[in-house]
């Protein structure tokens, strides 16, 4: 794993052909995609540890964002052109509207986004001039905080559920305040419990970090050690024989755990219909 800080600018594909130029190899990937005006946390995962990358995927993430207030852009960021003006809000409207996006919400993604509709992504449609039908999506806000207002700029702070746009967020925050925004910056600062304080900027000084008891807590998951039998088992893939009692298939909370030798990850297990399955085994290759 890597923590990398990515900059704004560049796209994460960018960022990820970097760091397998640094490292000379192919098997690098991302845990979620930064959009290129963004900037900050982005995690990359090498070799064998791509295996992990679903469950980095529905982690819960923070952002210091500047939201824009009296013009809209058709991408809902600094780089598109501008649709919509409007006149400014006042703090007041922008702090009274903030409460409508926490908690559970229903949020529609933006045109421009990776998004998925008859097949195709929303953004290409969008370039082609064909305006996508984004339905709305729940997400989950946990936090969001107005840190600073100097119109036209607002500071906010979100802690939020995966799939949730920010860009979106501007967008909807300005049109409950009777006006019109877009994301001007954006900066991830946490992925789950990882920091954007502990990432690396130097491309060719790159800490490979291994998948430790550490990193599996960061994500949520809990973990135990297996016994020499079980790890013969587990690494050639036969059924699951034990699993500790604090993980009852009864407790909803606990949906995967991790099994380790030691220090070494050895597998991820889900439970499904009842029963634990294996959802990834890192069997030496």
């Amino acid at each position: 794993m890597i923590l990398l800080d990515k900059k704004k600018d560049i796209t994460s594909f960018d960022a990820l052909r970097d760091v397998k130029r640094a490292l000379g190899t192919g098997k690098v990937g991302h845990t979620g995609t930064l959009d290129k005006f963004a900037s900050g946390l982005l995690i990359v995962l090498v070799g064998r540890a791509l295996r992990l990358s679903k469950w980095f995927l529905h982690c819960d993430k923070k952002y210091i964002g500047r939201i824009c207030f009296g013009s809209q852009t058709e991408t809902l960021d600094p780089e598109g052109k501008v649709i919509e003006e409007a006149a400014l809000p006042s703090f007041e409207d922008v702090k009274k509207v903030l409460n409508q996006f926490t908690g559970e919400i229903l949020q529609a993604p933006p045109e421009y986004s990776a998004i998925h509709v008859n097949g195709q992504r929303a953004s290409d449609l969008a370039r082609n001039g064909i305006a996508p039908e984004m339905k709305k999506r729940p997400v989950t806000v946990y936090e969001l905080e107005l840190l600073s207002w100097q119109p036209p700029y607002a500071d906010i702070f979100v802690h939020c559920s995966s799939g949730t746009y920010i860009r979106s967020l501007a967008r909807d925050i300005a049109l409950a305040a009777g006006s019109r925004a877009y994301l001007n910056e954006l900066t991830r600062t946490h992925v789950a419990n990882f920091n954007l304080k502990d990432a690396d900027i130097n491309i060719q000084g790159y800490e490979i970090k291994p998948i430790t008891k550490e990193v599996i807590s960061n994500l949520g998951l809990p973990y135990f050690d297996a016994d020499e039998n079980e790890k013969e088992k587990i690494i050639h893939g036969k059924p699951i024989s034990f699993i500790p009692p604090s993980l009852s298939l009864d407790s909803s909370a606990v949906k995967s755990a991790a099994i380790f030798d030691g220090e070494n990850l050895i597998a991820v297990v889900e439970k499904e219909d009842g029963k634990w399955k294996y959802g990834c085994v890192l069997r030496e290759i």
